[in-house]
């Protein structure tokens, strides 16, 4: 089979891998289409290895067909060949097959198209971490979202409007802000205009401060927000693309009763992710079945166009998510 590689100068190839083998606990998946994720990024750069024992090409979430089912998952799962799955996988998505332990998969939401299911499942997985395995989110809850034109933004805001929570989100346009009305968050911030800790603290002052904030920037601001939220808010760092360093007044992290949560998706255990995923179905499909929440696609290209995609996010200008089609 075929696979997206990565070139010693860090340029990407569609090149001929050798096709997997299936596990006992194994589904085969064809794969139709593959979602970009940022680390998909870190991985190309030498930054973000792979698990142990996924494939050493990139891809972390895929929608495809079962071709092939292992004994073992034959007998613990209902998966049966011809059926239409997404899929979590530690790698090894941007490719023509890929194997997938039987817990790791969905069963494509009523709706959706592959592509749209590609979309779902590292995003969707990440924002039900953060939003209520980590963040404990409940309705008339206030989330503050920053970076609300990244492709988890475009999953967290309407994930966290569906289940009742008020929703505060920051770009960096009124343009961009324009491009994310249909994510129908309550608050948009554009903070080339607007200092964000100012908007943070009349919120606090009005009576609705932020109970729960996810946030991919860290940097200076994060140090200078924290000091605005609820008394016992969650503000979980997911990564800290704004800086790694900040300032932060501990006094008022211990009288607030306020925890700074580190999170990752891809540390977690297999226990874990397939935990998330049974809830995913539970919880959260018929949403997306109804249509309250669903993936917005920003561009879909051949994944023999991998390096074109990758490009699209290097330079930000995607608001949502970026997919390649295989076949």
């Amino acid at each position: 089979m075929k696979a997206i590689l990565v070139q010693d100068d860090r340029s990407l190839v569609w090149a001929d891998v050798p096709d997997p083998v299936t596990g006992a606990e194994d589904c085969l998946v064809k794969i139709e289409a593959a979602a970009l994720n940022r680390a998909d990024l870190m991985q190309r750069e030498g930054d973000y290895p792979p698990p142990p024992g996924c494939p050493e090409w990139m891809g972390l979430e895929i929608a495809g067909t079962i071709v092939e089912v292992g004994p073992e998952a034959a007998v613990k799962s209902n998966w049966k060949v011809g059926d239409k799955v997404c899929a979590l996988l530690g790698g090894g998505g941007y490719a023509e097959y890929a194997n997938v332990k039987y817990d790791m998969l969905m069963p494509v939401p009523k709706n959706c198209t592959m592509v749209e299911a590609a979309a779902i499942p590292e995003a969707f997985a990440t924002a039900y971490l953060n939003l209520f395995m980590e963040g404990g989110l409940k309705p008339g809850n206030t989330l503050l979202m920053n970076a609300g034109a990244s492709g988890l933004a475009s999953v967290v805001i309407p994930m966290a409007k569906a289940f009742g929570a008020r929703v505060i989100t920051t770009v960096l346009s009124d343009e961009i802000a324009a491009s994310i009305a249909h994510l129908k968050a309550d608050v948009v911030v554009n903070t080339r205009k607007t200092d964000i800790v100012e908007v943070l603290k009349k919120e606090l002052a009005d009576g609705h401060g932020v109970d729960v904030a996810i946030d991919c920037l860290g940097g200076d601001v994060m140090g200078k927000c924290i000091h605005f939220l609820t008394h016992g808010a969650r503000w979980i760092m997911i990564a800290a693309l704004a800086g790694v360093k900040t300032e932060i007044d501990l006094k008022n992290i211990y009288v607030r009763n306020v925890r700074i949560i580190g999170s990752t998706l891809r540390s977690r255990t297999p226990a874990v992710k397939a935990q998330i995923l049974a809830e995913l179905v539970e919880k959260v499909w018929p949403k997306v079945e109804s249509g309250e929440v669903k993936p917005t696609i920003y561009k879909v290209l051949p994944i023999t166009e991998a390096e074109a995609a990758h490009d699209i996010l290097y330079r930000g200008e995607n608001v949502g998510k970026v997919v390649l089609t295989v076949g």
